[in-house]
């Protein structure tokens, strides 16, 4: 970070009682280039997470100074801006990393040759490098080198560590202030170093690094540090360093654990979390590889809070409290394990807004868009303490609780949120509904929040078929799907709770609503819905994704069902791998755009769960396959959160989203979501079944066992397997009271 030199006398005292150098106030955050288009987007980065701690680097485990969103992170903070490596004075060369189990990663490199006065003193490839990276309790580095050449190797490692504290949000390219903090100079301490900064916020925030064996030399700068360590190996010979990082907030410090006791606590963690989840094998290895990594990413994900823990949207720029995104990701991985469910409706419920506050598009009864703890949210310069601006948060709040009860019978739990549930009707029928027309707008009122505030909230997304945005209030077609289903459902959880009334006046509102979004919405010549209504309540006759979510929530028609369907699989909606956002045929398509023709896919598992629910099965199989196969192109077999809208082409992967998020949570929860409305499987644990409803597994998956399925206090494992064009189910075992049957 740029700094403006103070008077090298003046000294601050750190909360540890550690004294620093002030150099002066801290300037912009340096980035090295937009991070919109990274020059890095052809390559992941390798990323490793665990509770509110994370690690992006390069894939050689370098962080590299202003690269594209790298770092150490926690609580919206950069933590670690630079930890770059150097053998001979030279960077090494990669051979290969993996970070399989999310919260850990391997690297290999090897040297160059390294040179002496013209000579070669080391040859290439005679050094092993490797850097095992675990992220626990803090950062743990081990940097292990080993010898397998004939001769002694006589060489040195330099490691170069700084910190710049950078808020997430000016990581990301936001820029709120020319100005900072107080920027800090690093300090070496016996057994390390330290790098602190005062925010804006007044908060003294610290990265403390310590190094063993203890450097040879530790230059110090107001910008960085550089620890170098002799390395002389006999043949064979190895060492090994360690580096540990941890920030500090307030001077508050974590205990320590060694390398190897850290690495159990979490591993045992991630354990635990696995046995909780339902058992999904196949014969089929690359599926298994495909369901192995989105359940490993929704561990990473899974972040602790002062309320319980989350699922975070994504990494990196988004590992925060979203509504939306927890919630969608909750609701999509139910099959797999309801109980994150429960601390997500916990933690919004107390976080709903409670008073109308246009600077947070607050308004009381709404379920908040997104949390950030970080110095520009304390300091204000950003609205989210928390920023309430999404229209859709609010009825998947409904959809997630009913969701969540009909898989746990978790009546206690609907009790503590009936509060909640009644504000976020509330919310819905008033400020939600604001001019009385029966549908649910948003518009936005915080000078610095979003214009758009559905999940396609780009500043561009909402456009109208000639290419024009559309203005004034908007009404969107899925967040009245999400209205429709939400009260549907919840008034299963009012009928339970012995409020009937509400329930049958929630249903009666429902069948209302779905009577006038068919005739208000559709477009007999497009055989769609249309994206919106605009302020003027015009069509926004674009054709888009997401009436597709409509299906879903079974708020479409029969008779306008199957020209839906075949609309979506037209060769303007389906790349091939995907259905993208926006018709190709749209003036305002552009394949590379993050909401106006990219293919997203959580997107298309909730439009492939609809057309299965409307008995599409052919094009349920074909979105489901596409993603398959694009989740196979990722050497992690994962899902990113978009890719471009390319038509696909043979032997050619997908074109990937420059700065999509890998990992990201309702792209990692895919493939539950898809796998449950292929089998048809829906729980009703207030009545003690689980029922299956004509399963249909695709043509390339011909056998999949699922154990460990939990409806409300039982347990069962299913086995499905496919014959021809049949696929028959099984009951492989049953613990508790459950039932299971089978619906035509």
């Amino acid at each position: 970070m740029s700094r403006e030199r103070a008077p090298a006398t003046e000294k601050v005292r750190g909360p540890r009682g550690h004294e620093f150098e002030l150099v002066g106030r801290a300037g912009p955050v340096r980035l090295k280039r937009a991070p919109r288009i990274p020059a890095e987007a052809d390559q992941e980065m390798l990323v490793v997470k665990h509770g509110k701690l994370f690690v992006c680097s390069q894939p050689d485990g370098d962080i590299r100074a202003a690269a594209t969103g790298v770092g150490l992170y926690a609580d919206d903070t950069r933590y670690l801006s630079q930890l770059s490596l150097r053998i001979g004075g030279r960077d090494p060369v990669l051979l290969s990393s993996s970070a399989n189990a999310g919260y850990e990663a391997f690297v290999d490199l090897t040297n160059p040759e390294i040179l002496e006065d013209k000579t070669v003193t080391v040859p290439q490839m005679t050094l092993n490098v490797r850097r095992v990276r675990l992220v626990a309790d803090r950062l743990y580095e081990r940097i292990k080198i080993h010898n397998h050449g004939a001769a002694l190797a006589v060489t040195k490692l330099e490691v170069t560590l700084a910190a710049d504290f950078a808020d997430m949000f000016e990581v990301r390219g936001v820029r709120k202030r020319m100005s900072r903090g107080q920027a800090l100079a690093p300090k070496e301490v016996d057994g390390g170093l330290l790098f602190g900064y005062i925010g804006e916020d007044e908060l003294f925030r610290e990265t403390i690094v310590e190094l063993d064996p203890k450097p040879a030399t530790l230059e110090l700068s107001d910008e960085d540090a550089k620890a170098s360590w002799q390395v002389e190996l006999k043949p064979g010979g190895g060492i090994e360093i360690e580096i540990t990082v941890e920030p500090s907030l307030a001077g508050e410090r974590r205990r320590k654990r060694s390398f190897p006791k850290a690495e159990d606590n979490v591993r045992e963690a991630v354990e635990e979390w696995r046995a909780s989840c339902t058992q999904i094998e196949s014969l089929h290895r690359s599926f298994n590889r495909f369901v192995g990594a989105s359940i490993r990413d929704l561990r990473v994900l899974a972040t602790p809070t002062d309320d319980g823990e989350i699922v975070s949207a994504g990494i990196p720029w988004y590992v925060a409290p979203f509504g939306r995104d927890s919630l969608l990701t909750c609701y999509e991985m139910m099959l797999l394990n309801p109980a994150p469910a429960r601390d997500t409706l916990l933690f919004l419920a107390r976080h709903q807004a409670r008073a109308d506050d246009p600077l947070r598009d607050a308004e009381p009864g709404k379920i908040l868009h997104e949390l950030r703890v970080g110095e520009l949210a304390r300091c204000g310069y950003i609205p989210h303490t928390p920023y309430f601006g999404t229209v859709d948060a609010t009825p998947l709040f409904l959809m997630l609780a009913a969701a969540y009860y009909r898989w746990t019978a978790d009546l206690t739990t609907m009790a503590t949120l009936k509060v909640s549930l009644d504000a976020a009707l509330g919310w819905i029928d008033t400020y939600g509904d604001a001019d009385g027309d029966g549908f649910v707008e948003y518009s936005r009122r915080s000078p610095a929040g979003l214009e758009n505030q559905g999940w396609k909230d780009s500043e561009d997304s909402v456009v109208h078929a000639d290419g024009t945005l559309a203005e004034g209030s908007i009404a969107l077609a899925e967040v009245q799907g999400y209205v429709y289903l939400g009260k549907q459902r919840i008034a299963e959880v009012y009928d339970a709770l012995d409020e009937p009334d509400i329930a049958e006046r929630l249903r009666s509102q429902a069948a209302a609503l779905k009577e006038a979004f068919n005739e208000i919405f559709w477009m007999p010549d497009e055989g769609t819905f249309a994206l919106a209504l605009d302020g003027d309540k015009k069509q926004v006759k674009s054709v888009t994704s997401n009436p597709g979510h409509c299906l879903y929530c079974d708020i479409v028609d029969p008779d306008k069902a199957a020209p839906l369907a075949e609309r979506l699989m037209a060769d303007d909606m389906f790349s091939g791998w995907g259905i993208r956002t926006l018709s190709s045929k749209s003036p305002a398509y552009n394949p590379m755009s993050y909401h106006n023709g990219s293919v997203w896919p959580h997107d298309n598992a909730i439009i492939a769960a609809g057309l299965k629910r409307y008995g599409f099965t052919e094009a349920t199989e074909a979105i489901a396959t596409a993603l398959f196969e694009a989740a196979l192109e990722s050497r992690e077999a994962r899902l990113p959160e978009l890719f471009c809208g390319f038509s696909r082409r043979e032997n050619v992967p997908y074109v990937a989203y420059p700065v999509a998020c890998r990992p990201q949570a309702w792209a990692a929860a895919v493939p539950f979501m898809i796998l449950q409305s292929m089998l048809g499987i829906s729980a009703r644990a207030p009545e003690g079944l689980l029922t299956v409803n004509e399963p249909e597994l695709p043509s390339w998956l011909g056998h999949v066992e699922l154990r460990n399925i939990r409806v409300a206090d039982a347990r069962l494992g299913l086995a499905f397997g496919r014959t021809g064009d049949i696929t028959s189910f099984s009951l492989l075992e049953r613990e508790g009271d459950i039932r299971v049957t089978m619906q035509k």
